[in-house]
């Protein structure tokens, strides 16, 4: 089972891609999110996402900054404010 993930900046769509796991920088604290996670919207900090394509995978890393993140059925988003 993979989790649908996109990352948006006010630009473009950066990423639309089926993926293992992200950890996503909340700003209460980081936290990964799998398919079938539930619900949650949190904003993000300044920091570094990390995305794994299967389990067990080395993660990419992704610098972003500042957003929001909203986790539902259809998987997770990411709005940030700056990707790079």
């Amino acid at each position: 089972m993979s989790l649908h993930f996109e990352l948006v900046t006010p630009e473009k769509l950066v990423r639309n891609e089926d993926v293992y796991m992200v950890v996503v920088p909340g700003t209460e604290g980081d936290f990964g999110v799998l398919a079938g996670h539930a619900p949650v919207m949190s904003t993000v900090r300044d920091g570094t996402i990390q995305i794994y394509a299967t389990d067990k995978a080395t993660p990419e890393v992704v610098a972003i900054k500042g957003g929001f993140a909203e986790v539902n059925a259809r998987g997770l988003t990411i709005l940030a404010e700056q990707v790079g």
